[in-house]
């Protein structure tokens, strides 16, 4: 049997600013932007290197779901964009006006900084290091 995660959904305020944001700073490619109704849009957006996972960006539907925007892992880093080429993506990350609340580091794995999404969510930049590419990617 072959399974695997397809989509991770991020709870947005808005399709077009989040579609902007990951197009513009992240360098994401817009795979798919469907009208489902008046309200509600299938939009998947991917890291330009992506062979499976992809984003689900999904507008907010209700007052609990707003509450969620922008904390959905309560907190902690809830993703991680592996790069090729750290100093690279970082400079050009910082560049474009993404906000970094934690400086770049090395670790055991690799180099790791830490950025927020248009809305507060934690990703790691992280390059990981010659030992650690196929264990942790």
């Amino acid at each position: 049997m072959y399974n695997r995660i397809a989509h991770i959904a991020l709870v947005v305020k808005d399709y077009d600013e989040a579609i902007h944001f990951y197009t513009h700073k992240l360098d994401f490619v817009l795979l798919e932007d469907t009208k489902i109704d008046e309200f509600k849009r299938w939009v998947v957006v991917a890291s330009s290197g992506a062979k499976e996972c992809s984003l689900l960006l999904a507008k907010a539907a209700n007052e609990k779901q707003l509450a969620s925007v922008g904390n959905q892992t309560g907190g902690r880093v809830g993703f991680f964009l592996f790069t090729d080429d750290f100093n690279r993506d970082y400079d050009k990350l910082v560049n474009r006006g993404v906000t970094f609340v934690r400086t770049p580091k090395k670790e055991p794995y690799g180099i790791v900084a830490v950025f927020q999404d248009l809305y507060g969510n934690l990703w790691d930049l992280l390059e990981p290091n010659e030992n650690n590419k196929g264990v942790i990617r």
